[in-house]
């Protein structure tokens, strides 16, 4: 999930004359270059990061792949956003935070060596994440969707789509105390979901036989929550087919290459409660990524075994591409920062 764009323009770096830094550059369509430029300067209010890593979005994907709406080159670091490292310097009137202390932040130019963010967007991370990556940003996501959910107790959960959100919103709903359906088109995934507590395992292969055999699971009543959570027009359709009446249907795939229809009239037949789920107050981003540092160290969202690949920046491309295919085996990618 992208990040608010609302408050792109108030976090552009302000460069130093002084000093410079490696940073990935997309130069136009698969071309990325890591150059060197000037290393930003922290603004009053704002913090400097040196980055150890940063995620790779899906929507990283489409700037990467070439849209017409890109103007190229990119600035540095863009559009890296889910980073995190060690405060490097803070700007004026900067309280609450020290150099070196470790944190994740909502920022843009996140694949470099350093970053600027304003405080109230920089997130502490505590000693029990330590040596731990935490890209706080997605898993801050998959905090928002499942409080967008209103997952309760007891409730029977189809999650359709089973990547890097799925699998951990499928660990979030399980924690909670609901039975989870988790449908993938990978086994792979399937497999993890059922370690992550799903009770029950899907393949999206079959559509109606999906539908028929989540109907006789929950003795013809279908799903209190369904979650579609993998950004296509099939698990679009197949999501509003398992909803029942007066069901809640969330959207958390990301659907931003192309337009996308959905069945009004079943959801009108059926009364389903239709939700988006993605966040774009970044006052309301930056408390979910901090109600997923909370989580992590309560051990309620384990995000670790779904960083499957790591790349240097030199590699950014082959993590945009795996990224894009999804191939067994792959969940989230991270490029690591060499200081």
């Amino acid at each position: 999930m992208r990040p608010p764009t609302t408050i792109e323009e108030d976090v552009q770096p302000i460069i130093s004359a002084a000093g410079e830094m490696y940073a990935s550059v997309l130069m136009g369509p698969r071309d990325f270059r890591v150059n060197r430029v000037p290393t930003p300067t922290p603004d009053k209010g704002m913090a400097r990061i040196r980055l150890e890593g940063c995620g790779v979005c899906a929507s990283n994907v489409l700037p990467w792949e070439g849209r017409e709406w890109v103007k190229y080159p990119l600035p540095e670091g863009q559009p890296g956003h889910e980073g995190w490292g060690y405060v490097d310097a803070l700007g004026d009137g900067v309280t609450g935070f020290h150099v070196g202390q470790r944190v994740s932040m909502l920022s843009y130019h996140a694949f470099a060596q350093y970053d600027v963010a304003p405080v109230d967007r920089v997130v502490p991370l505590p000693p029990e994440l330590d040596g731990k990556p935490f890209p706080a940003v997605p898993l801050g996501c998959v905090v928002d969707v499942f409080r967008k959910s209103k997952i309760a107790k007891g409730d029977t959960v189809a999650i359709v789509g089973i990547g890097f959100l799925g699998s951990l919103l499928t660990q979030m709903a399980a924690n909670a105390g609901a039975r989870v359906i988790a449908i993938s088109r990978r086994p792979g995934p399937l497999v993890l979901a059922q370690a992550f507590g799903a009770e029950l395992t899907l393949s999206v292969d079959d559509r109606r036989k999906v539908v028929s055999t989540v109907r006789d699971a929950t003795a013809g009543k279908l799903c209190d929550v369904t979650i579609e959570a993998a950004g296509k027009q099939a698990t679009l359709d197949l999501a509003c087919q398992l909803t029942r009446e007066s069901g809640r249907f969330v959207v958390a795939g990301y659907h931003q290459d192309g337009p996308r229809e959905m069945n009004l009239g079943m959801l009108n037949w059926r009364g389903i409660e239709v939700v988006n789920a993605h966040e774009r107050d970044p006052i309301l981003c930056v408390d979910g990524m901090k109600a997923a540092v909370e989580e992590a160290v309560k051990g309620r969202l384990a995000p670790w075994p779904l960083f499957t690949h790591t790349f240097p920046m030199e590699e950014l491309g082959e993590a945009l591409t795996l990224t894009r295919d999804r191939p067994d085996g792959f969940m989230k990618a991270l490029i690591e920062i060499a200081a």
